[in-house]
């Protein structure tokens, strides 16, 4: 640590023996310093605030959502930094008697829409801030001017052709019109193109979609039969089993009043089915026919003998009816599939390009079919905007904030710049002065002289002055003191020049 202070003593001491080569070089930067402030334009701001809010008496499922109302106001604040507008500007404040030519009103303009600056604040809040530096204007100049410009730009925000779109929905709707006109008579010739596809080559098969679909369909449905069959077919088998090991009659008294009763039963069944709709195909029209005929014929031996119809031979009959039923249905069915997908394969086969074909009419209808209700959907919403737009105002505008007029120019703080470049000017001489000593070989102390020699230093003698130069070197201080108090002292007088032009201005 103590080596640390030594070598601070030792660049202090070097400084100072070389302060007036460090003073020269604090006024040569503060100098040119203050002039490069000086000629820093001031830049006088304006700033005013309004409230803009979208307002809509729809609710947000009818085509006006939050998010489109905050578009509309992101249009309003583009629309006002636009060429035309702010060309109105220029020609309605005093920024009109610096420009001639439509060249220079074009400078203006793109000049403004660098220096207006338009912030979306929260709660539909907005910041107009206007900026003014022009050279060929003065400070007051300046000032005033960004008032204007700021005050026209909040009457802009005021006016009808701002605020709504009414000419612009008119075209949108028209425009609109025409298209969802175009696409319907598109979308009928591709539905025709289609429905004729369709009848020519899809009718074979049952369901909606392309060739390849139904047929998958078909496919599928077999592979659900074909168990379904397996099924039916076993218990048909196991039926007949069973039916083959059951008597059809059962010894016992009463036979011919049992018979007679049997009889009656079948007849009133076969009725029955014939009452259903069933034709004398039906597997269990033909059973009962033929079990009337056995009863017929056994009527009078059925007597002698003593027997009756045994009831579970009769309930086996039935359901072998039924489950062969079931069975020539399934078989039925499966053979119509195989019998529709022959065909299609068989057309596929002679025309390779009958699924090609398909994909390219569907996708082409599904695409129109997109379009066109795409622009119904919008054709609706620009109508409904219209509507609303015919009913009320777009936007609801009220001035939070006049904007101001501030005799304190924005930018440059320029007594800020001023005490800053002050500092930079004493930082930099002490930084000249302190390069310089690096750069001359010297030995300030006996410690640095013995270790650049090598050899031990027996002592050192102390410098001795007489009256005369001690007065000289008094004399020296002085003028060093007044030199540098007269920097501060310039310092101080630039920065109270600039408050008294603040207040003139």
């Amino acid at each position: 640590m103590s080596g640390l202070y030594d070598e601070l003593q030792i660049a202090l001491h070097g400084i100072w023996n070389r302060r007036w080569l460090a003073l020269a070089t604090a006024w040569g930067i503060c100098m040119l310093g203050w002039l490069v402030v000086a000629l820093i334009p001031n830049s006088y701001e304006s700033k005013a605030k309004v409230y803009v809010e979208a307002r809509s008496i729809l609710p947000n499922q009818m085509g006006v959502s939050p998010i489109e109302q905050q578009q509309d106001v992101d249009r309003v604040r583009q629309t006002l930094t636009s060429a035309a507008n702010l060309e109105k500007v220029v020609r309605s404040t005093d920024l009109a008697q610096t420009v001639t030519t439509d060249r220079e009103i074009a400078g203006k303009v793109s000049m403004l829409r660098q220096k207006i600056k338009i912030v979306a604040d929260q709660d539909n809040l907005f910041d107009i801030t206007v900026a003014m530096s022009d050279s060929s204007l003065s400070d007051g100049g300046n000032a005033r001017v960004a008032s204007q410009v700021a005050q026209k730009l909040v009457e802009l925000f005021q006016q009808a052709d701002i605020l709504n779109d009414r000419d612009e929905t008119k075209q949108s709707l028209g425009f609109l019109n025409s298209q969802v006109e175009q696409r319907g008579r598109q979308l009928q010739e591709a539905e025709q193109r289609r429905v004729a596809f369709e009848q020519k080559y899809i009718g074979l098969l049952p369901g909606v979609g392309s060739i390849n679909d139904r047929m998958n369909a078909a496919r599928t449905e077999m592979n659900q039969i074909d168990p379904q069959l397996v099924a039916a077919q076993s218990a048909l088998a196991s039926v007949n089993g069973q039916l083959a090991a059951t008597p059809a009659m059962i010894a016992g008294g009463g036979a011919g009043t049992g018979g007679l009763s049997a009889l009656a039963s079948a007849q009133a069944d076969l009725s029955a089915a014939r009452a259903r709709g069933w034709t004398e195909n039906h597997p269990d029209v033909v059973a009962l026919q033929r079990q009337i005929a056995a009863l017929r014929g056994q009527g009078g031996a059925s007597v002698s003998a003593g027997g009756t119809p045994n009831p579970a031979y009769m309930s086996l009959k039935s359901m072998q009816a039924e489950k062969a039923a079931t069975a020539a249905a399934l078989s039925t069915r499966k053979a119509q599939l195989q019998s529709d997908l022959n065909t299609m394969i068989a057309k596929q086969v002679d025309e390779p390009g009958v699924a090609a074909e398909q994909e390219r009419l569907d996708r082409d209808y599904q695409a129109i079919k997109a379009q066109y209700d795409k622009l119904v959907a919008d054709r609706e919403d620009v109508r409904l905007r219209g509507d609303v737009q015919s009913e009320t105002d777009a936007v609801k505008f009220r001035v939070i904030d006049p904007p101001s007029m501030s005799s304190v120019p924005a930018s440059p703080n320029r007594p800020l710049l001023l005490v800053g470049v002050l500092i930079a000017g004493i930082f930099g001489g002490a930084g000249v002065a302190f390069a310089i000593g690096q750069l001359r070989t010297t030995y300030p102390t006996v410690a640095r002289l013995e270790k650049a020699a090598g050899i031990p230093v027996i002592g050192a003698i102390t410098e001795t002055l007489t009256a005369a130069q001690s007065e000289t070197r008094r004399q020296h201080l002085r003028w060093f003191a007044g030199a540098s108090g007269a920097l501060a002292g310039c310092c101080v007088l630039l920065i109270a020049v600039e408050f008294v032009q603040r207040g003139m201005a």
